[in-house]
C-alpha cells in the first residue's frame, strides 16, 4: 500500500472533527484542537470578516500543497480566498486563489506549523502565512514566496498589531490572542 493509499484509509476513518494530513510523505492525525486554539481561529475569521467583506473564511477545507507529498494534502487552521473559491463539492483544492493560510500551533502539531508548511505553503505561492505560535508567545507574519520559504518573516509578539499587507491591507489586533 503507497502512502497516499493509507492516507486514503486514515482519512476515510478518522472520528469527526480529528485532522488528518499528508506532509512531506508522512502521515500525522491531530486530535480536534482545545478551546484556546479555536477561540483565536475564530477571533482571526471575524477580524477578517470585519476589514474585507469581499473576502470568505474557511476553516477546515484541504488544500493540494505541492511538495508536502506528491498529492499534498494539507487542512489549514484557516484559509482566506475570494467567496466562492471553493463552491465545488471536492474536500481538497488547488491553493491558487489562496490569498492567507494561518495556522495556530498546538503541541503535536507545532514541528509541522513551524517549519514544513512554511515550505509547503511558500511552494504553493500563498502570498501570506500567518503562524500564530503560542509557544513562543508569537505571531510570525510571512510573505513574499519564493521557492521553498517566504523572503520577509516578521514576528510580533501577541497582543500587539500585525499590519497584513496586500492582498488583505488591513491591521490584525492579536491583543485578543
Amino acid at each position: 500500500m503507497s502512502v497516499e493509499e493509507a492516507f486514503d484509509v486514515f482519512s476515510a476513518a478518522a472520528p469527526d472533527g480529528w485532522r488528518v494530513e499528508l506532509i512531506e510523505g508522512e502521515i500525522h492525525v491531530t486530535p480536534p484542537a482545545n478551546g484556546e486554539h479555536e477561540e483565536i481561529v475564530s477571533e482571526l475569521s471575524g477580524q477578517v470578516r470585519d476589514h474585507r467583506k469581499d473576502l470568505a473564511r474557511y476553516t477546515g477545507i484541504g488544500l493540494f500543497v505541492p511538495g508536502a507529498s506528491i498529492t499534498g494534502k494539507i487542512v489549514p487552521d484557516l484559509v482566506v480566498a475570494r467567496k466562492g473559491s471553493f463552491a465545488d463539492r471536492q474536500e481538497y483544492h488547488d491553493p491558487s486563489p489562496v490569498l492567507l493560510v494561518a495556522e495556530v500551533t498546538s503541541d503535536s502539531t507545532a514541528g509541522n506549523d513551524r517549519v514544513k508548511k512554511i515550505r509547503g505553503y511558500a511552494r504553493a505561492g500563498i502570498p501570506l502565512y500567518l503562524l500564530v505560535d503560542r509557544e513562543s508567545g508569537q505571531a510570525v507574519l510571512c510573505s513574499s514566496p519564493a521557492g521553498e520559504d517566504y523572503e520577509q518573516k516578521t514576528a510580533y509578539k501577541l497582543s500587539k498589531i500585525v499590519p497584513l499587507p496586500d492582498p488583505l491591507g488591513f491591521d490584525l489586533d492579536t491583543g485578543e490572542f
